[in-house]
């Protein structure tokens, strides 16, 4: 069960103000930093079953600044292509214990910090040309199971939404969108495996509002400041957080 008291609420107020931020103003999916953090002092699905209501709400939150503002033929191609890794993540989640899943977790924190790192350094160069729909459709399926797991399909959808150059608002709709639908159809699969319980509901409501709070600041940072101090924050959170998770899962 989740223990419902201050530690628990000191630790999970900052990471979910944080989630708010990134998925409200940042499209590089920096939002599931706040899982990892919440899974250093609760079982991981735990995390996730507190972390997914919350990031449902942001992403309603989040649409109306952004509406139709979405690359629809981009979105359509991740979305469909997230449905059978979300298929994937579901089964493992219900043949691994929670160290598999700290040490998935954290591994994906540290590689988002190393790509993220390498992509601006330009050690991995831009897309000449545009990937093909099964492009797409195989970045979606890693982003549907890397969410599920640890609701981080951030990065495999940006890969494929850097190639196609999109600006800046229109990267960031159509990411909208995309995990707007993603983390619908992760509730069902949730709810069945019993990653939802009446603490992490409770726990929910309580940090609704700091929820909004978050993705409010997001939209209003998204047109004012660049990603540079942003980023480096969360490089930091996330090496740290994934170190420990990895150590914690392998000892």
């Amino acid at each position: 069960m989740v223990q419902l008291d201050l530690t628990t609420l000191a630790i999970a107020a900052p990471a979910v103000l944080f989630a708010g931020i990134s998925k409200g103003g940042f499209g590089s999916g920096a939002a599931f930093a706040s899982a990892a953090i919440l899974a250093l002092v609760l079982e991981p699905g735990q995390a996730l079953g507190i972390m997914l209501p919350l990031l449902m709400l942001v992403d309603v939150a989040a649409l109306k600044p952004y509406w139709k503002r979405w690359s629809w033929p981009d979105a359509r191609v991740l979305i469909l292509g997230s449905l059978p890794g979300v298929a994937l993540g579901a089964w493992l989640y219900q043949v691994a214990d929670a160290d598999v899943f700290r040490v998935l977790i954290g591994a994906i924190s540290l590689g988002f910090v190393m790509w993220q790192i390498s992509l601006k350094a330009g050690m991995i160069p831009a897309a000449r040309r545009a990937m093909p729909p099964w492009g797409g459709a195989l970045a979606g399926c890693v982003a549907g199971f890397t969410s599920f797991v640890s609701h981080a399909g951030g990065p495999p959808a940006a890969v494929y939404l850097l190639s196609r150059g999109l600006g800046k608002t229109p990267f960031q709709a159509t990411t909208v969108i995309v995990f707007w639908v993603i983390n619908i159809a992760k509730f069902v699969p949730y709810a069945f495996l019993g990653i939802f319980t009446i603490e992490t509901f409770t726990i929910d409501l309580i940090l609704a509002p700091v929820a909004l709070i978050g993705a409010w600041i997001g939209v209003k940072l998204h047109f004012k400041i660049p990603e540079t101090a942003f980023f480096a924050l969360t490089y930091v959170m996330l090496t740290v957080t994934g170190a420990k998770l990895i150590w914690d899962g392998l000892t």
